[in-house]
Parts: C-alpha cells; structure tokens; sequence
C-alpha cells in the first residue's frame, strides 16, 4: 500500500553526539568476517536501539560506528529554487518559507518533494583516526504512479551556489546510481571527485545528492560504505527511519508565489 501522503523530509536530522545513529547503521561485517544483525523493521533514528554485534562485549559497551552524521533534506537548489507537491488548494496555501523554514512549513502542509530532493550529509569522525568512506549506494524501496497534486514553486531571489561533493540520482533507472558530478563555487568550477573519501573528528565531509524524477512517487534512502582499521560496515541514511519521498510533476500545475498582491498564480 502507498505509505501515507507526508512530507519527504521531517527536517533536520542531526546525530552528531549521540549513540543514535547506530539504529540508522548496519555494519557488513564485525572485522572478522562474522555478519551482524540487520537493523530490525520500523526502527528509526529516535530513540530506537540497534541489536547487538558479535563484537558487543558481554557488559553493555558499544561498538558503535566510527562516524557521525547529520543531515538535512530541505536543501533548495541555490538557497531559493524547489518544488512541493501539495494537495491542496492555492487559497490555503501559505506564502513560500525560506529555505530554513521549510520543513516546518512542508509539514503543515503535507507537502512531499516535487521531482528532486536535494540531501545534504555531513560525515565526520569520531576520532583523529581516519575512516574511509567507499561507496554510496541508492534503494529505491517503492514506485508509485505521481501523486495528481499541484506544484508550488518556492522561487524567492536565488544566490551563489556552493556545491560540495555532487551525487546525481536518476530515481527512474532500473538501478539508481548515485554519479558524481561537477560542481561550482561563486562561478568557478569543482570537478567531480570519486570515492574513496577520508574523513576524521577535525576533518569532516559534505555529500550532496540530487535526486530526481519525472515518472514515479518514489521512496529511497542510501546507503553509506566504511572502512576503519580492521573494521567495515554501512550507514543507512533516511527520513528519521523512514525513506526520502520525491514525486514527479510533470504535466502538474505549477504555482508561483505573487509578492505584490500576496496570492499565487499558475504559471503558463
């Protein structure tokens, strides 16, 4: 059944400092070819404990992920260009948010990312030892037909773009991959860089991934590879447990915002 019609993104997920994300980790292997558990259904980052390891030891310590991440979904393209889907009408629709007060506005509309979702992760070490990030894999968990919603455009004066670390999605493939891509910096451009990546506590990361559609209402999350010492394993990285959501809208309305008389109008 199609998961309820909520926004892609609750916001800010932040699990810098805490033991949280580990609900969020499943490690390949304990380092000595022994598999852990999988991360039960239905847990999230919140409060949700993950299983045991075989390198857990008997008094409750923690062999928890060498790294911490923090991550936000609502990233517009340039701080001011993105789309919602919102089922309802332009008269209760209130005027666009800024980009920082977009996922409280999202919510109270119900509104679900319309044809990309911009993720932006932030991958730091625990220590001054580095961990080696290998590979970022996309799992599209669902594939719907596009919700029949309008789209509002949050169109508000765009500024300089800062890409760091460029993934593009297809989310229509087959088999989604997450593809480098080239960036920018105040004009100037960033060639695509490819795993591996070295992260550390003083040396953090920024990974931002485009991804996109223009056929599905599609659910997804991705998977985050490491290595560190003898030790490797994956990070899931989702919606608070739950995955991403973007929907396409082609042939949808489209609505922009009018600063002059305060309503929005469609676009021709």
């Amino acid at each position: 059944p199609a998961p309820p019609a909520g926004p892609t993104a609750r916001g800010h997920l932040d699990r810098q400092q805490t033991d949280r994300d580990e609900a969020s980790a499943t490690p390949r292997t304990d380092g000595k070819g022994r598999h852990d558990e999988p991360r039960k259904a239905g847990g999230g980052a919140a409060g949700s404990a993950s299983p045991r390891t075989a390198e857990e030891p008997a008094d409750g310590g923690s062999t928890r992920a060498p790294l911490t991440l923090s991550t936000r979904s609502h990233v517009w393209e340039n701080g001011c260009d993105h789309r919602y889907l919102i089922d309802r009408p332009p008269s209760q629709v209130a005027p666009p948010p800024t980009e920082q007060d977009a996922p409280t506005w999202a919510a109270a509309h119900g509104a679900v990312h319309g044809g990309t979702t911009n993720v932006e992760v932030t991958v730091q070490g625990r220590a001054s030892s580095a961990v080696v990030l290998r590979a970022l894999h996309v799992r599209v968990v669902g594939r719907r037909t596009p919700l029949a919603w309008s789209s509002f455009a949050m169109e508000n004066g765009c500024g300089g773009s800062l890409t760091p670390r460029a993934f593009s999605v297809n989310l229509d493939a087959s088999r989604p991959l997450a593809r480098p891509t080239d960036g920018n910096d105040g004009g100037e451009p960033i060639p695509a860089v490819r795993f591996p990546y070295r992260v550390a506590a003083s040396d953090p990361e920024v990974l931002l991934v485009n991804a996109r559609t223009t056929g599905c209402d599609c659910s997804w999350y991705l998977e985050l590879d490491w290595t560190s010492g003898g030790r490797s394993g994956t990070l899931r990285i989702d919606d608070h447990g739950s995955p991403f959501r973007t929907s396409s809208v082609k042939g949808r309305p489209e609505y922009g915002y009018d600063y002059t008389d305060g309503t929005w109008h469609e676009k021709g």
